[in-house]
């Protein structure tokens, strides 16, 4: 804080001018990069020195200036020193009456400074400047940092509402809009409402006290209220990308990982067999150099022995202490022997209880592998009795469409029927009035020559034919009346049916709804199940890693044990044959363990790979499940669509019928 004392202090020298206490008073007092200049009249000099100052300081983030009673030409050397400033985020010019000079400054600051996020510019007079207030407008159109503008009682009128509206169609950043207490009018709001809908980032728009119809108001309240849904849901939807992308990155993580781990443990059993096969390629050397040695040595002893048999025949005496020495090294060679017997039991008893314990443990997994079995065949159980339900549903669906075809070509020929009575009523009429017409012609033509006197007959005559057609005309009618009551019952009868045939088809489909939800549920526990077996799997996996850590156990003791016998080998030089029988036995008992031990890792692996074509086996038929019930959904709807489609057509063919009936050609012309 000192420091910023001392920089404003020597530029107000610099500038020949003297510095002001209260502004030393708030320098000397800032907290937390804020800035308080409130109430504080600053001169020309002072301004010119904060304008300098604020291009280089990286403290201040927040800088209010409210009522300071700026004038033009401070204000703009303050915006000056703003403009390349990168740390202030929160502006406060309210009450400073700026105008022109104010606006274009102003605009100067929005157009190069990339910071600044809120700007309050509350009691100014920028908007009786139309010219500065539209560069004002085009530099906010440019800005993409400021997310909140307060421009309450700034004298804006109609036009600075519509440069304000061009601004908004273009700025990306704005959320917050502030424009109450000036005189935007009815033009001004029509045209910020009809900017709205190309913004899609502003969420607050306040326009109260600016005389602007109620109208107006409710569609940008309405407008707003879409962007502030707009809003939240990008907001969900960027946490929830956020949250997947870090899910994502986890287990990419844990996989690389699992793979790292899988590599080195190779590479370690990689290194541990050629470890294992140099060992033993350097035992099998050490065997056939000391082979070579004790050939060498049993040569010297057979020239020795042949010296011993030349000494032998100048001394019995000699010879009688050679045979009690032999006997002593006989009786020991035969204890070492038994010594060495009972080693070997003892080693064939214990790799004999290690392979027991391994059949166990063999044997425990295919019992879990059984009962894995048995749960899967009770899914498929379960999967073929959905499947049952299925192909029942699907037969009533059927039974169903029957009937109402049935009753359909029922009512088809009832409509058949009505039609071919009326149609026998008309030819009855007309042949009725065919018979009189012909018999009036006749009679006229008899009646030609006595045409005067028979006048009066052919009107009594005339009287009673039109007595007549009316007479068949009512009964005409009241067939038609008949006809169509009988169709308004059968209409009002097949509707009835209609409806019941689709409340139990809603309650067919609310049923096998359910029926998904059961199988859903299956799906759940097939689920859990895989996860189960997958756990039981790994734990056969560690359980492996101890069996191959006890071979490896074993194996360093049969190391250990190869080299006290390649000791005793040393010291007993007499037997040599016995003991190259007896290594070359015990190597091969070694290497028939390690088949075992490969055998047994081999129908390990065997194993845990048939466990994960179970799990892909059921995974698939969890997804043919579900393509089935997607099949059977869609089947449904389509059958629903259509029995409505029947409906219509009956509806429309019933409709047509009697729009188009010939009942309504038996009235004569007039």
């Amino acid at each position: 804080m000192e420091e910023l004392q001392r920089a404003y202090s020597r530029l107000c020298k610099e500038s020949g001018a003297e510095p002001q206490e209260a502004v030393l008073q708030r320098l000397h007092g800032l907290l937390r990069g804020r800035l308080d200049l409130a109430t504080q009249s600053l001169t020309l000099d002072t301004c010119r020195a904060l304008g300098k100052l604020l291009q280089k300081e990286a403290l201040l983030t927040e800088l209010v200036l409210s009522d300071c009673m700026l004038s033009d030409e401070g204000a703009t050397m303050l915006l000056q020193g703003l403009c390349v400033n990168t740390v202030v985020r929160f502006l406060d010019l309210k009450g400073n009456n700026l105008r022109a000079a104010g606006a274009e400054a102003l605009g100067k600051l929005l157009r190069q400074n990339k910071s600044i996020q809120s700007l309050t510019l509350e009691w100014n007079s920028l908007g009786p400047w139309e010219d500065a207030f539209a560069t004002f407008c085009g530099a906010l159109a440019a800005n993409s940092t400021l997310r909140q503008l307060d421009l309450r009682n700034n004298q804006i009128s109609h036009k600075g509402a519509e440069e304000l509206a061009l601004a908004l169609r273009s700025n990306a950043s704005l959320q917050q809009l502030d424009l109450r207490w000036n005189h935007i009018g009815l033009l001004g709001g029509r045209a910020l409402a009809n900017c709205l809908p190309s913004n899609r980032t502003l969420w607050r728009l306040e326009l109260a006290g600016n005389s602007i119809p109620s109208d107006v108001l409710r569609a940008v309240e309405q407008a707003m209220d879409r962007n502030q849904d707009q809003q939240a849901t990008v907001r969900e939807s960027q946490a929830r990308a956020h949250i997947l992308s870090k899910e994502v990155q986890h287990l990419r993580e844990e996989k690389s990982k699992q793979f790292l781990d899988l590599m080195e443990t190779i590479d370690r059993q990689r290194q541990e067999m050629a470890k294992s096969s140099t060992a033993s390629a350097a035992r099998v050397g050490r065997l056939q150099e000391a082979l070579s040695e004790r050939h060498s040595v049993i040569s010297a002893l057979k020239a020795k022995l042949q010296m011993a048999e030349a000494a032998l025949a100048l001394s019995e005496q000699k010879a009688r202490d050679l045979g009690e020495r032999l006997a002593t090294a006989e009786q020991e060679q035969r204890s070492l022997a038994q010594r060495q017997a009972k080693e070997h039991r003892l080693e064939l008893q214990e790799a004999a209880d290690r392979e027991s314990k391994l059949l166990r443990d063999l044997s425990a997994a295919q019992e879990k592998n059984l009962r894995l079995r048995n749960q899967v065949d009770e899914l498929e159980r379960k999967v073929k009795s959905q499947q049952e339900q299925l192909f029942l549903s699907r037969q009533e669906l059927t039974t169903t469409s029957a009937e109402l075809k049935m009753r359909a070509a029922q009512a088809e020929e009832r409509l058949e029927l009505e039609k071919t009575r009326s149609r026998q009523n008309l030819e009855d009429a007309e042949h009725l009035r065919f018979k009189e017409v012909e018999h009036m012609t006749r009679h006229l033509e008899e009646s030609e020559k006595a045409m005067q006197d028979r006048v009066q007959r052919l009107e009594a005559v005339r009287l009673s034919l039109e007595e007549e057609l009316s007479q068949v005309k009512a009964a005409a009618l009241s067939e038609r009346g008949r006809a169509e009551e009988e169709l308004l019952k059968a209409k009002s009868q097949v509707r009835l049916e209609e409806q019941q045939r689709l409340a139990h088809l809603e309650e067919k489909l609310r049923l096998l709804a359910q029926a998904r939800d059961e199988a859903q549920s299956a799906c759940l526990q097939q689920k859990q199940m895989v996860a189960d077996a997958q756990a039981r799997a790994s734990q056969l996996g560690l359980q492996v890693e101890g069996l191959r850590r006890h071979l490896e156990e074993l194996q360093q003791e049969l190391s250990n044990k190869d080299q006290e016998k390649a000791a005793e080998v040393t010291r007993v030089r007499l037997e040599l044959q016995e003991q190259n029988g007896r290594l070359q036995a015990e190597l091969t008992a070694q290497e028939a363990l390690k088949e075992k031990a490969a055998a047994l890792e081999r129908q390990l692996k065997v194993i845990a790979s048939d466990h994960r074509e179970a799990l892909l086996d059921r995974e698939s038929e969890n997804a043919s499940l579900r393509e089935k019930l997607r099949l059977k959904e869609a089947e449904i709807a389509r059958i629903r669509e259509e029995e409505a489609q029947r409906a219509s057509f009956l509806q429309n063919a019933v409709l047509a019928y009697v729009q188009g009936s010939p009942l309504r050609t038996l009235s004569p012309p007039k």
